[in-house]
């Protein structure tokens, strides 16, 4: 049975050149050996190959219009080697490139890497911003052949092994006949130039790493695990091409006192139960220097005061976080004599039906149990 060349490219039989070879780069586009190793691709190229050929060469094309196969019992020729490509798979690649297209050679000069290097930050250095001098080990312009990587008074030459090409082809026959294939050149790496006398101290690559010592301005508000770009601080290219980026990543040390929650800082105040009871304020020290927090009569363990525009500046915004306060009231676990006979007067008085005459004595009382907690 003939094979339906036109269904193996997915066309009407009615198609014309035009849609054969469209579909026909479309489909090799994707199936090539040189983009796709799967063997299976292979063998579908290989169909879509024979299904070209025998429709687009006048004499085979006849045979499938008549319902035969051109290349069954040797008609039509032998296969690639037959007449309708001559040169093989050269022919059947030009209708694939739409002519004498190569990928040329590529540039000696290119771009180079970015590089990242950690900075470790104090909190306030985070909250408020510093400059950090960093030590940065990267490759660096060649200061002999100015990324030329040519010895001085020499310059590149053009490749003989490929012409300036920067690649090779080579032919080989096969039962589909001939397949031409290209390669990146050898030689010269697929650049198509060549450095007779390379540069002594870069040896050629036109960049030599070296230790150099930078100002990174830190702005205020970062936050552990944010990077900092450099643009253009990073490794030089091969050839002496430009540089990359330079990412400095920071680190937040952790702070005695203080945590960070995005923009808000945290922390801890411990309070004795009659300073919570009857009120008090505190002394605290932030990052902004110290301030008076004021303690409401009654304040309870586990309670939250915030101190506004006191944590860590927004980067993106205008304004700063809070400082919030986490109160912990501390139960005293050993009284004297004295001490708990007070608290158990305290514990008379206030006693669920406690008479409202009852009130200022034990404001008193508060003040005395107070008094004998602080050694008054």
């Amino acid at each position: 049975m003939a094979t339906d060349y036109f269904g193996v490219l997915g066309l009407a039989r009615e198609a014309s050149d035009s849609d054969i070879k469209r579909a026909y780069r479309r489909l090799a586009r994707d199936l090539h050996p040189d983009v796709n190793p799967d063997p299976e691709a292979k063998e579908r190229f290989q169909e879509i190959t024979r299904a070209y050929e025998a429709l687009t060469d006048p004499e085979k094309r006849r045979i499938v219009d008549l319902g035969g196969d051109p290349f069954e019992n040797g008609g039509g020729g032998n296969g690639f080697g037959g007449g309708g490509f001559g040169g093989g798979l050269g022919d059947i690649m030009d209708a694939f490139f739409g002519g004498q297209q190569t990928r040329g050679p590529r540039g000696r000069t290119r771009a180079g890497r970015d590089a990242l290097i950690p900075v470790e930050l104090e909190l306030d250095e985070a909250v408020f911003g510093t400059v950090k001098e960093l030590t940065v080990d990267t490759a660096v312009l060649c200061d002999v052949c100015a990324g030329a990587g040519t010895a001085p008074g020499t310059h590149v030459a053009t490749c003989t092994t490929c012409s300036g090409r920067g690649e090779v082809q080579s032919v080989q026959r096969s039962f589909l006949g001939q397949v031409m294939t290209s390669r990146i050149c050898p030689t010269c790496s697929g650049t198509g130039q060549v450095i007779p006398e390379p540069c002594g101290k870069c040896a050629g690559d036109g960049r030599v790493r070296a230790r150099r010592t930078i100002s990174v301005k830190v702005p205020a508000g970062v936050e552990d695990g944010m990077r900092i770009r450099l643009t253009g601080q990073g490794e030089v290219g091969p050839g002496g091409g430009p540089a990359g980026d330079l990412y400095v990543e920071v680190h937040e040390r952790p702070h005695d006192v203080f945590t960070r929650d995005g923009e808000d800082l945290h922390c801890r105040v411990t309070l004795p139960m009659t300073s919570a009871a009857l009120g008090t304020t505190l002394n605290l020290k932030t990052l902004d220097g110290e301030e008076d927090l004021d303690i409401a009569p009654g304040t309870q363990s586990g309670s939250i005061l915030t101190l506004r525009a006191h944590g860590a500046p927004r980067l993106r915004a205008t304004g700063r976080g809070n400082l919030v306060v986490h109160v912990d009231v501390v139960t005293p676990t050993k009284l004297d004599g004295e001490q708990e006979r007070l608290m158990r007067e305290l514990a008379a008085l206030r006693g669920e039906d406690q008479p409202e005459s009852n009130r200022e004595a034990q404001g008193g009382l508060f003040s005395r149990v107070r008094d004998a907690f602080h050694g008054r």
